[in-house]
């Protein structure tokens, strides 16, 4: 079993910068692939950012140039810098982990981001 936990949304204006964090604890050693969602009001959960244990990246088009993921193995914890904010970046972000070999998935509580334009 893995935990995940969230923390650095708020309410950043249009421009501006976050970054959040997230802590795994548990059976960590059973990671391979970590990756960051969101979920927009009256839409659907969204992949956003995805770092594998290899260290490739992805990012999903709205946020490619602006975001950027990054890992460290060594204390748990996966980022999402955040910059050029825009309104429509406004969502709660899921952090998300995938288990070796398996489907296997973790998943965070969220944390807000509200970006104010």
């Amino acid at each position: 079993q893995v935990q995940l936990v969230e923390s650095g949304g708020g309410l950043v204006q249009a421009g501006g910068s976050l970054r959040l964090s997230c802590v795994a604890s548990g059976n960590t050693r059973i990671i391979n692939t970590m990756n960051w969602y969101r979920q927009a009001p009256g839409k659907q959960r969204e992949l956003v950012a995805t770092s594998t244990s290899s260290g490739a990246t992805y990012y999903s088009n709205p946020v490619k140039g602006r975001f950027t993921i990054s890992r460290d193995n060594a204390k748990n914890m996966v980022y999402l810098q955040m910059n050029s904010l825009k309104a429509e970046d406004t969502a709660v972000y899921y952090c998300n982990a995938q288990q070796y070999f398996t489907s296997l998935n973790y998943w965070g509580q969220g944390t807000q981001v509200t970006v104010s334009s």
